[in-house]
């Protein structure tokens, strides 16, 4: 009988013993993980210095934010002085995130923003141009402006080649660099937005496909970012069509958030083999035509 109570002891306090052993294996661990998710960040962009035109708001400010999430240091150029200074200093202090004052269709203004980012950071290795505006909505060319035309095209087309200029000025200097250029669906596609936009749009990946060509011998990136979100609204209301079924892919939605995650890969060391490619985000927007409708259900 005692012998029966010892083996009993003996199995209890073993028993005891694995669960504790456990409970203390998955406590450290657990506290290893929560560790390691916040103070620990994979920087995809350590040591890297970026300037963002546009960057006061939408997917500028985003990627403003993952930017320097990401370990980079930014200067945020954009004529919404107010905006764009209270966004720098809600992400964060002055050594980390700058802004200036630019006016991308003004090239000595592009020109100060990146001197900026060499004076203030000691470099430059991301230029994301991702100013942009849009024409009023006349979808017959007859009506078009030919001064608005003209000032679509002044910033959009001619801002994005200062950025590439400017950028490329101080990039040459030492090896690498990455340009990023805001596109559109409307680069691939027309019939979506006015008629300014689609020509300026067109007109960014072709520049940026040529600029890819000469700087790729300093081994500077050029690439180009072309997302849906920000032809979806205009197109709902050129031809008429609800957001729902003018997306192909039904139930995510293209959030600024996405746009940025792609300006971070293509300035990032993973996309060193990427260059003269047109990223577009689409959900397949433009791989479908919805007026067959082959496969709607």
């Amino acid at each position: 009988m005692q012998y029966k109570d010892l083996y009993i002891y003996i199995y209890i306090y073993i028993c005891i013993y694995i669960y504790i052993y456990i409970f203390i294996y998955i406590y450290i661990y657990i506290f290893i993980y929560i560790f390691i998710c916040v103070f620990v960040c994979v920087c995809r962009l350590e040591g890297k210095v970026a300037v963002i035109t546009g960057g006061a708001a939408g997917a500028g400010e985003a990627t403003a934010r993952l930017f320097v999430r990401h370990g980079a240091k930014v200067v945020i150029a954009d004529i919404r002085d107010e905006l764009g200074l209270s966004v720098a200093a809600s992400i964060g202090t002055d050594d980390v995130i700058t802004y200036v004052h630019c006016d991308v269709a003004k090239e000595d203004d592009v020109g100060r923003a990146v001197d900026l980012a060499v004076a203030k950071y000691g470099g430059l290795d991301i230029m994301f141009n991702n100013a942009a505006i849009i024409d009023r909505n006349r979808p017959r060319i007859t009506d078009v402006d030919i001064a608005d035309f003209d000032r679509v095209l002044g910033v959009n087309v001619t801002g994005e080649f200062n950025g590439i200029k400017h950028a490329a000025r101080v990039m040459v200097r030492r090896p690498g660099g990455s340009i990023i250029n805001t596109g559109s669906v409307g680069a691939v596609i027309g019939g979506v937005a006015p008629h300014a936009y689609i020509a300026s749009k067109h007109a960014v990946v072709g520049l940026t496909r040529s600029a890819a060509a000469e700087l790729g011998q300093h081994g500077i990136r050029v690439n180009c970012i072309s997302p849906f979100a920000y032809a979806t609204a205009l197109a709902c209301d050129f031809i008429h069509m609800d957001a729902d079924r003018l997306s192909n892919l039904k139930g995510p939605v293209l959030r600024a958030e996405d746009v940025a995650h792609a300006a971070v890969y293509l300035g990032s060391d993973e996309s060193g083999y990427v260059s003269g490619h047109n990223f577009v985000i689409d959900g397949g927007f433009t791989t479908a035509n919805n007026a067959f409708g082959l496969f709607k259900k």
